[in-house]
């Protein structure tokens, strides 16, 4: 391990968190632990829509109320957009593929995603394919989902997709991966996305386990927080975690900011520059505020 050095002000970029699922407390408390930037992909709400109008809505929001929110906490918020692998099995959303090249093409909308798989079904096949050549088209990452279950046959019918797709590897983040399928990601030469969450997915010592092994180059750690029971200081308690462990914060910053900001910034799109929550200036979003009813 190097040798630790003084520590700069830390620097968090969460690339995969679900603010709308989240309160301005979060935003508060996420600022408060050094994160300045983030981005959030559409994924299920956990209740089926039945329409594409209401995906439409929501990409909607993730274009212009949320980043407005977080900006008010001095936090820069950017968008994935997709069908998503659960509801692309549902044919009532299906022709959200034929509309999401209008939405592809906004400038806060940094990769394509989630696309990946759920149940891996044959619509889901279909999807994801349709997605990976938008991304192509529209010269984005790609945010892919690895599915919870059975992820080792998951990842390795992903790699065979992505191999097809032509997407080359570097504009690929292969998300929610864990101890049984780290080793077949990393060999693909796509980047490495872990999600630390309760319960359900990786954990701040586990991943530490993972950086001393594989190192902390193409390395995203996110905390996927969400309506479940998630958290969105996870990223900072595996910054924690890694000096814990003999890291410095170089490490540190390197998988929590620059590691983000170089996949994103594939994109084009990146606006890292948000003033500090009380040095900007009152603004409304479409004669709204956050403080409901405040001036």
């Amino acid at each position: 391990m190097k040798t630790p050095t003084r520590p700069p002000a830390r620097r968090i970029f969460d690339p995969h968190i679900h603010m709308t699922s989240r309160t301005t407390d979060d935003y508060a408390a996420m600022y408060e632990a050094g994160v300045r930037a983030l981005v959030e992909p559409s994924f299920w709400l956990g209740q089926p829509r039945t329409s594409p109008a209401t995906f439409f809505d929501y990409f909607d929001s993730l274009l212009g109320w949320e980043p407005y929110r977080a900006a008010q906490y001095g936090i820069a918020h950017h968008c994935t957009l997709a069908l998503n692998p659960k509801e692309a099995n549902d044919p009532r959303c299906a022709p959200v593929l034929d509309e999401l090249p209008r939405y592809l093409i906004k400038d806060g909308v940094v990769a394509v995603g989630e696309v990946g798989y759920d149940s891996m079904t044959p619509a889901e096949d279909t999807a994801l394919a349709a997605q990976l050549q938008l991304a192509l088209d529209h010269e984005l990452p790609a945010l892919v989902h690895t599915p919870h279950r059975d992820k080792a046959a998951g990842l390795a019918r992903t790699l065979d997709v992505l191999r097809e797709s032509g997407l080359p590897p570097e504009r690929v983040v292969l998300d929610h991966l864990n101890e049984t399928t780290v080793g077949a990601a990393a060999d693909s030469g796509c980047w490495l996305g872990f999600s630390i969450y309760p319960d359900t997915k990786m954990d701040p010592d586990r991943m530490v386990r993972i950086l001393r092994v594989h190192g902390t180059e193409r390395v995203l750690v996110n905390s996927a927080a969400d309506w479940g029971h998630s958290d969105p200081l996870k990223t900072s308690h595996v910054a924690d975690a890694m000096l814990a462990a003999g890291f410095d914060e170089d490490d540190v910053d390197q998988v929590l900011w620059r590691n983000p900001v170089a996949f994103y910034g594939q994109s084009g799109r990146l606006t890292l520059d948000v003033a500090p929550p009380g040095e900007r200036e009152q603004q409304l979003f479409q004669g709204n505020s956050i403080l409901r009813g405040g001036e």
